[in-house]
């Protein structure tokens, strides 16, 4: 459901030379990087008997959801910058899609978590010029229990906090701000304040291994308590027009229609268009 050129950070369109060569159209932000979405496209000539033989070659198996006990369950800010890095991490593995057989891989998903984390820690730092304060907030759970169900997940997304080994499974941004770099603007509230009133939820995502547990609807919640703690009285979310799972699950936690990108902007940024989803915490 949701993520991108992320807000702040990569672009996909410079990478595409790393990405899936596959025949079909990705969302960056994935089943659960709820912001957005890109079409990646690369066009091949192949009869669909050949089309069939190379998905069957090339494509991952789907993995299976794990159910997690979410008594061990935890969801808060981020606290240090081994967790910002293993929520990169997070976003890079599910915002981009690649084949494992691709030249260089390892290297440009480096790249890409290192560019991800650098726009990340210098807006939590107050660096971005615009914005107010902004704050990740993080689903994680003990590596113990990761790590015999989803090995790959629990080290690539790893963090050590007093000493306990954590695995991110969940991540999104909050922003206080009048607006995002390259989105439509939300209308309320207006007048003197509005750029501490007003705030967006950003790089929304859990692992796929982790679906279906609601945790996205756990990540809002908290991010609707952070962002009242932080005076934001007004929540955005932007979410791409035909992804249809993430407006199911921004509906379900309150959030309601208010804009919508033209099409002229959207054929510009060569993405698909975004809504602009608006809910009140004034009353919350």
């Amino acid at each position: 459901m949701a993520i991108l050129i992320t807000p702040f950070s990569y672009s996909p369109q410079a990478s595409s030379l790393y990405l899936s060569s596959k025949l079909h159209n990705t969302n960056i932000s994935s089943t659960y990087g709820y912001n957005s979405s890109t079409p990646l496209r690369s066009f091949v000539i192949c009869s669909s008997q050949q089309l069939s033989q190379q998905n069957q070659q090339i494509s991952p198996p789907t993995p299976q959801p794990i159910l997690i006990d979410k008594s061990i369950l935890s969801i808060s800010e981020a606290k240090s910058e081994n967790e910002l890095w293993a929520a990169s991490c997070l976003r890079v593995r599910t915002f981009y899609d690649f084949q494992h057989d691709t030249l260089n891989t390892e290297d440009h998903t480096k790249y890409l978590t290192e560019r991800e984390f650098e726009a990340l820690t210098e807006r939590i730092a107050g660096k971005r010029v615009g914005f107010g304060r902004v704050s990740c907030v993080n689903a994680t759970l003990p590596f113990s229990k990761v790590s015999n169900v989803a090995y790959d997940l629990s080290t690539s997304c790893k963090f050590s906090q007093d000493n306990v080994e954590l695995v991110v499974v969940g991540t999104l941004d909050i922003n206080q701000c009048i607006r995002l770099p390259d989105e439509i603007t939300g209308m309320k509230p207006k007048g003197i304040g509005a750029d501490f009133a007003r705030g967006y939820v950003s790089n929304v995502c859990v692992a796929k291994e982790m679906q279906r547990n609601g945790l996205g609807c756990a990540l809002i919640s908290k991010a609707k308590m952070v962002a009242k703690d932080m005076g934001i009285s007004d929540l955005y979310v932007h979410v791409a027009i035909d992804n249809e799972p993430a407006k199911k699950l921004y509906m379900k936690c309150g959030f309601v229609y208010e804009n919508e990108e033209p099409a002229w902007q959207a054929r510009f940024l060569d993405r698909p268009r975004r809504l602009l989803l608006w809910t009140d915490l004034s009353s919350s």
